[in-house]
């Protein structure tokens, strides 16, 4: 349950062409405090509720815990969320033996596109593409968390 990523800036939107799969996802925080986030996603035709704790010093590890629920629960909820629903595209592109998950933003955070990628160790190797940019695992401003309460627009 231990949830392991790095994050990076997307340069360009190439990564588009090679993407096998497309979903909206419109996600609240019922608590948006690094302790103990809880996010509500809605996902394309599912929903979930997850957990996460505190990440650890590199910005790439922390424990998390979900579990799919049903999708009007999850609207009901998204009600109860604090200000600041996130509005994106997940985009997801195989490179190597590893897929990533690409979010263009929209609404007020609208210009950001981030890229991740979940790792098995934190010193685990991977295939880089041509897209990817600089790398903001460690960079708070870039936790959905955080973006939900200050908007990508206002920076």
């Amino acid at each position: 349950m231990i949830e392991i990523e790095k994050k990076f800036m997307v340069l360009n939107d190439s990564f588009k062409a090679a993407a096998f799969t497309q979903n909206h996802i419109a996600q609240g925080y019922l608590s948006s405090v690094p302790e103990r986030t809880v996010r509500v996603r809605i996902k394309g035709e599912k929903s979930y509720l997850t957990i996460k704790g505190l990440t650890n010093d590199t910005g790439m590890s922390r424990f998390e815990w979900e579990k799919e629920i049903p999708v009007n629960e999850a609207k009901k909820l998204l009600l109860l969320c604090e200000k600041g629903i996130i509005d994106k595209t997940r985009f997801e592109i195989k490179v190597g033996n590893h897929i990533f998950e690409v979010d263009e933003f929209h609404g007020e955070n609208q210009g950001l596109i981030i890229a991740e990628i979940e790792l098995d160790s934190e010193t685990e190797t991977f295939e880089k593409p041509n897209w990817l940019g600089a790398e903001v695992t460690n960079d708070k401003r870039y936790y959905n968390s955080y973006l939900s309460n200050h908007p990508y627009k206002n920076w």
